[in-house]
């Protein structure tokens, strides 16, 4: 347990505030913190990372017991959503599948490295190599997203620890400011931003020795402890902001303060101190929120953080498969974002994810609107496909792989469950076969003009913000 000893200010009162930021959650996504899109493209497109920019394999993070008790047993059964037996496909639809198949064969791309599953009501639909582990590029992200949810729980925060091993006289903290994070995958400017006002108004101007970062700590999608607390360490001192800082505060609500905190010292790592003295605790959006995010813009350092999380890539595959009821052959990952062919799914196991996730929400009155793109609805990297409006999807890429999965709501067939993942060196090519068959289902059996209940988004979650607990 950790050890805090009262900090030494003027009065030695006890006392939490709590202070949540009263903030669109979209207003964090723009400039440089739109998750997947204006980042460094190597680092966080839905593309795979060149070989010269991989990164090193990631360790894993250990989890508290903070999960929620409210959550659907592992078992790969549900009293919601099922998952079709491998029987024979409706004829009708599988000659469809098959003529798609058949087209992309006819333009030199190997039968092979295809693979369909389409599901309704429980009844299946269609069926090409549906249970192939093939690779599946950001589909592997609602693997990440099954086991996030089943291991931390829908509502999880992750808490941002700030203290010191000082005292504060005169506006001088004499000691080390130190930052302790737990892997929060989505700590960009305004949250430090945030930390330098309250650390002012603790009456912190100057902290006369380092910066000390402990544990897991990410700012602004980077993996490196150092890197986010030279980042953080610019936002506590408004003297110090970038362009890319500047452009940020500008998203934040009118009025906020620009905070003024100078550490005089160096950013280090450092390990937990006995002597630490809590001044503050940020905790995160709810992990649903943060999922939603992550899925809309495909953010690859997000997806393999909370991989690290969870217990890492062999985890969240296990986990995902029996969550979802498949065997374990049909998920192989060595990641949570998808970067490598070798995180393969087959097209079977990521509908059944898919079903698994809506299954898990259903009890908190959310689906999978609340994690993944609804087309026509919210921004992503999907804002610019001509998919079928109220959709919900996830789509992947790499450069020999295009993949895409979701719920089709329809009004013949109710909402059909399907995963296409296509392989082969035409990402474009690829992209729009998929736009066309999936927009000549949905006519065909006919398209919506609102969201089915089935697949509605719980509104009032939009309210859901960050919170500070000032420790005094």
């Amino acid at each position: 347990m950790r050890k805090t000893g009262p900090f030494l200010v003027s009065m030695l009162l006890a006392a939490i505030i709590v202070f949540s930021i009263g903030r669109s959650i979209d207003s964090r996504l723009v400039n440089n913190q739109t998750p997947g899109a204006t980042e460094t493209p190597a680092v966080l497109s839905e593309v795979e990372t060149p070989a010269g920019n991989t990164r090193p394999a990631p360790r894993s993070e250990s989890v508290s017991s903070e999960k929620e008790t409210l959550s659907t047993e592992s078992s790969g059964t549900f009293s919601g959503n099922t998952l079709a037996l491998e029987s024979e496909p409706d004829a009708k639809t599988n000659r469809r599948i098959q003529q798609y198949v058949n087209t992309l064969a006819a333009q030199g791309f190997s039968e092979a490295s295809q693979g369909i599953w389409m599901q309704s009501d429980g009844v299946l639909l269609a069926n090409y190599q549906g249970t192939l582990p093939l690779p599946a590029a950001s589909l592997t992200k609602a693997a990440t997203t099954l086991a996030s949810l089943d291991i931390l729980g829908a509502n999880y925060q992750f808490s941002t620890l700030v203290g010191t091993n000082g005292a504060l006289k005169n506006g001088l903290l004499e000691g080390d400011l130190i930052v302790q994070g737990s892997a929060d995958p989505f700590f960009i400017w305004e949250e430090a931003i945030t930390i330098g006002n309250l650390l002012n108004q603790i009456g912190i101007r100057q902290v006369s020795g380092d910066l000390v970062i402990v544990d897991s700590f990410y700012m602004n999608y980077q993996q490196s402890n150092l890197a986010s607390g030279e980042l953080l360490k610019e936002s506590l001192n408004a003297d110090l902001w970038t362009a890319d800082a500047r452009a940020q505060y500008q998203e934040m609500p009118s009025g906020t303060a620009k905070p003024r905190v100078l550490v005089r010292g160096q950013v280090r790592a450092g390990k937990e101190a006995n002597d630490f003295q809590l001044l503050l605790n940020h905790k995160s959006l709810p992990l649903v929120e943060i999922l939603k995010k992550m899925n809309q813009y495909s953010n690859n350092v997000m997806a393999d953080i909370l991989a690290m999380k969870v217990g890492g890539a062999d985890v969240v595959a296990n986990t995902a498969a029996k969550m979802a009821g498949v065997p374990t052959a049909e998920i192989r990952l060595i990641n949570g974002s998808g970067l490598g062919v070798e995180n393969q799914m087959s097209p079977r196991a990521v509908c059944a994810v898919f079903l698994a996730i809506d299954n898990f929400l259903q009890p908190y009155d959310m689906t999978v609107s609340d994690v993944f793109t609804v087309v026509g609805e919210d921004p992503g990297v999907l804002t610019t496909r001509p998919l079928p409006t109220w959709s919900v999807m996830k789509s992947g890429s790499l450069s020999a792989a295009s993949a895409i999965a979701g719920a089709l709501p329809t009004q013949k067939q109710n909402i059909v469950w399907f995963s296409i993942i296509n392989g082969g060196n035409d990402l474009v090519g690829f992209r729009a076969s998929q736009e066309t068959l999936l927009n000549e289902l949905a006519n065909e059996w006919g398209p919506v003009s609102q969201l089915p209940a089935a697949l509605k988004v719980n509104k009032t979650r939009a309210s859901k913000t960050t919170e500070n607990e000032i420790s005094q």
